[in-house]
């Protein structure tokens, strides 16, 4: 039986070490993680359950429904998308239907606006996404079959919307961070804020190989304005929740700063006029900003960001003639191809310089062959060792996203493919 996109989603999301939550249990009367997809939140109300996420599987959706019955037989009221990114509501279809199973009155279902343009793009852009899931976690090409789970929120709200009762307020607040559609749920009376995608345990996932442009400015401002809230407890993301005034106050204003540094010290090497490599090479990161338990390499990585900002405010071109109208590929491949008189050299030079450690630089080497045309025994060899050297990669990373691009890469290179294309 081929497995819905939703499960193979899930199985990819456990391969990723921050969507799988460290914390379920209660964080403060009638406020808990039950599980989910990272830190999806369950909050009683005296009109019902407000739940923020509802899983990427209808396995995990019926274990946090049962796990939810354990503490409350109270109807779902609202059902509120943290962020419009791929797993995390797949299963409310699953939510819904037990609310009907109950004879319970249909959750509202509510998400801000901007996500509904997100999911727009996916649907348009669906084979790109599916191939994107399948090279960040390690799918084979092809594994992604079947449509994609979006199921369009009933509501949608733009700045601010209160949910609640008397007796427990909770302000649904938008938060632009890793996607324009992300929103955090504060709750005043308990100084409790969930800062869904807006805080995580690692680097701003910014500039992410794989994603369209992210604002570290604009995430940078709203880590602002949510520490001005003044939380006492925090649940991020991925991960056990943060507690004491204090010490949310650094992590939150010091992530802020290190996106604004990050910001300042790359617009100054672009108007130096250097490209993104070499300001990739000529910057160094601030200990204080980075190297701080928060700010670990997680997911995203600082490098990342640079790329981003770079990006946003340049265009496509890399600076180098021969790539402002290209030629083909596979021309290109076989022009260079033609030109060597030793193929075999490049493969020597290629591993001389692996075994010197400088893996990075025999992967520059191997292209000249890798890429050419044909499966000659040369160009077939040279795949193979461009699939080792990404392997290679792979174990010295610190970003899981470069690990899995590295692992992917190397897998469909190494069968004979120049690079991945993600033709099926």
């Amino acid at each position: 039986m081929t497995e819905s996109n939703g499960v193979q989603q899930s199985r990819a999301a456990q391969a990723n070490p921050m969507t799988v939550p460290s914390f379920k249990g209660t964080l403060a009367e009638g406020v808990h993680v039950l599980g989910g997809m990272g830190n999806a939140l369950s909050i009683e109300t005296n009109t019902g359950v407000v739940q923020i996420d509802t899983g990427p599987s209808r396995g995990e959706a019926r274990k946090m429904l049962a796990a939810l019955r354990e503490i409350t037989e109270a109807p779902v009221h609202s059902i509120v998308y943290s962020h419009g990114h791929l797993g995390y509501n797949n299963a409310v279809n699953t939510w819904l239907e037990d609310s009907a199973a109950r004879g319970d009155a249909a959750p509202r279902v509510i998400a801000h606006e901007n996500l509904v343009r997100r999911w727009k793009r996916y649907r348009e852009t669906e084979g790109l996404q599916k191939f994107f899931v399948e090279l960040q976690f390690r799918l084979p090409v092809g594994t992604m079959t079947q449509a994609l789970e979006l199921n369009m929120p009933g509501e949608t709200f733009q700045n601010a919307l209160r949910l609640g009762d008397a007796s427990r307020q909770i302000q649904i607040l938008w938060a632009p961070s890793e996607t324009d559609d992300a929103l955090v749920a504060w709750l005043p009376k308990e100084k409790l804020l969930y800062g869904g995608a807006a805080i995580t345990p690692s680097i701003p996932n910014v500039g992410t190989p794989l994603r369209s442009l992210r604002d570290p400015v604009r995430w940078a401002d709203t880590l602002d304005r949510l520490a001005a809230l003044q939380p006492e407890i925090v649940v991020m993301e991925f991960g056990p929740s943060l507690e004491g005034h204090e010490k949310i106050q650094e992590i939150l204003l010091g992530t802020a700063a290190a996106l604004r540094w990050l910001r300042t010290e790359v617009v100054n090497r672009i108007n130096r006029g250097m490209g993104v490599v070499e300001i990739l090479h000529d910057l160094d990161y601030p200990p204080d900003l980075f190297r701080v338990p928060w700010m670990k390499p997680i997911y995203g990585c600082a490098d990342y960001i640079v790329r981003d900002i770079f990006r946003g405010e340049t265009g496509w071109w890399d600076r180098n003639p021969t790539h402002l109208h290209p030629a083909h590929p596979d021309a290109a491949g076989a022009a260079v191809f033609s030109a060597l008189e030793n193929p075999g050299a490049v493969l020597d030079r290629a591993r001389e310089l692996a075994e010197q450690g400088e893996t990075q630089l025999a992967l520059h080497v191997v292209d000249i062959l890798a890429l050419g045309p044909g499966e000659s025994a040369e160009v077939s060899e040279a795949r193979a060792l461009k699939g080792e050297l990404c392997v290679k990669l792979a174990e010295s990373a610190d970003s899981f996203v470069s690990q899995s691009l590295y692992v992917s890469s190397g897998r469909i290179v190494s069968k004979g493919a120049p690079k991945p294309t993600g033709v099926r």
